[in-house]
């Protein structure tokens, strides 16, 4: 059994092309064996970019966690001013994440292998993330340090979670690292978190 969280050489392909709707904006990606949510849009990414704002003062993002790219290319096509940084560390899911990057065009966005935040040398006003929940809640709450560390002051941080899958700890840890959370959205059990730096 290999998980999307780790990074599975020796898995075979079936690489198939996707077109998804995001807040109306046609998109297309390639997806494979490996990767999180292959067939379809996640729910809780859905939710997540339903329910962000993108304000006009933020000029980088990081995606962390990017998978096959849903969440870093629909940033970069709905707002070509600002820079996108996209990290995950399965290796499949970024080349994944390249190839999808030149089948929508877009040219603001770079990508790169990184366990959590061990290859990102940048900070960013706005950080999202649909957190890895299957990789323990240890990396996850090391996933929330790191990005409080990458965030500039003023910044936001966004995360859609589960209640039943832990957002109710998120949310307790959050406040503690942030001194700050809000519950923005709850949509069929998947809650997303808002925190301030």
């Amino acid at each position: 059994m290999s998980h999307y969280f780790l990074d599975d050489k020796n898995l075979s392909h079936d690489i198939t092309e996707k077109e998804i709707y995001i807040n109306n904006l046609k998109l297309k990606f390639y997806t494979d064996r490996g990767v999180f949510s292959k067939e379809r849009l996640d729910f809780g990414t859905h939710v997540l970019l339903k329910n962000i704002n993108v304000d006009q003062s933020v000029k980088t993002i990081i995606d962390m966690g990017c998978g096959y790219g849903p969440i870093g290319l629909y940033l970069a096509k709905s707002y070509s001013d600002k820079n996108i940084f996209m990290y995950d560390v399965n290796s499949r899911a970024v080349d994944l994440s390249i190839k999808n990057k030149e089948l929508n065009e877009v040219i603001n966005a770079q990508i790169k292998v990184s366990n959590l935040f061990e290859q990102c040398d940048v900070t960013a006003d706005l950080i999202l993330t649909n957190p890895p929940i299957r990789a323990g809640k240890e990396v996850i709450f090391k996933l929330y340090d790191q990005a409080y560390e990458h965030l500039n002051i003023g910044g936001s941080f966004y995360c859609v979670i589960q209640k039943k899958q832990g957002a109710p700890s998120t949310y307790t840890k959050l406040v503690s690292l942030f001194s700050n959370c809000e519950i923005i959205a709850k949509d069929k059990g998947y809650w997303v978190l808002l925190s301030r730096k």
